[in-house]
């Protein structure tokens, strides 16, 4: 299989080079990813002006641009037509209504636009508790071998949500599960005239056999989501 990596953390983040260390012997990957942070950016993309792509070697670009504009270039001037995209592995939680404002997700968006089929991971992060990557990648794999034995839904794509686990804790259980309607707590602090946000996303409410309350419950939360939803 062909396959087009990206993300929204850009090109050297530590989940970009899980993911790829994943999924490298299921097919071919070419990693075309922001150059720099891009996260939150959702499926913006750049129509007015142009952007560098740096190429870093022959299956390695950096772009100047969002996750959706990296896909974009993959698809019609960097990389063969990929059989699946696969975008992540993000450093933190893409869960709810996330899916609307999160890079990640509106990479394997802009490929589903294109009939191209993909699967956005995100590991969600307790606060102040660093990420084993290693574990990430082992639990990346088996989630992505299952979703590309399915077959194909011509208009969808998948998000994949990695709970964060004690080190001692079972692997956790692929769970199917509806992405979660409640909005983010808000909250803003003020300083002179600058305005903050600092709600607080562990607390955020969730609703039962949903995403956001299958992965704090401590359950690998996979969605399927529509282009037209």
């Amino acid at each position: 299989m062909k396959l087009l990596l990206t993300n929204d953390d850009g090109v050297d983040a530590a989940g970009l080079l899980a993911l790829k260390q994943a999924v490298c012997n299921l097919g071919d990957p070419i990693v075309i990813a922001p150059s720099e942070h891009r996260s939150g950016c959702s499926h913006q993309v750049t129509m007015n002006g142009s952007f560098a792509v740096h190429t870093r070697n022959t299956d390695c670009y950096a772009v100047d641009g969002t996750p959706a504009d990296c896909v974009r270039i993959g698809l019609y001037k960097l990389a063969t037509k990929p059989d699946w995209i696969f975008s992540g592995v993000n450093q933190g939680g893409n869960l709810g209504i996330d899916a609307f404002h999160s890079g990640t997700i509106a990479a394997v968006r802009e490929g589903a636009f294109h009939g191209i089929p993909g699967i956005a991971v995100s590991q969600y992060r307790k606060q102040a508790t660093a990420i084993d990557w290693q574990r990430v990648e082992k639990w990346t794999l088996p989630v992505i071998e299952s979703l590309i034995a399915r077959p194909h839904q011509p208009g969808t794509f998948w998000n994949v949500n990695l709970p964060h686990l004690d080190h001692d804790a079972p692997d956790p259980v692929i769970t199917f599960c509806p992405l979660d309607p409640s909005p983010l707590p808000l909250h803003f602090d003020i300083n002179d005239q600058e305005y903050s946000y600092s709600g607080n996303y562990h607390q955020r409410s969730r609703q039962e056999g949903c995403d956001i309350r299958t992965c704090f419950d401590g359950h690998i939360s996979v969605t399927q989501l529509s282009v037209l939803s």
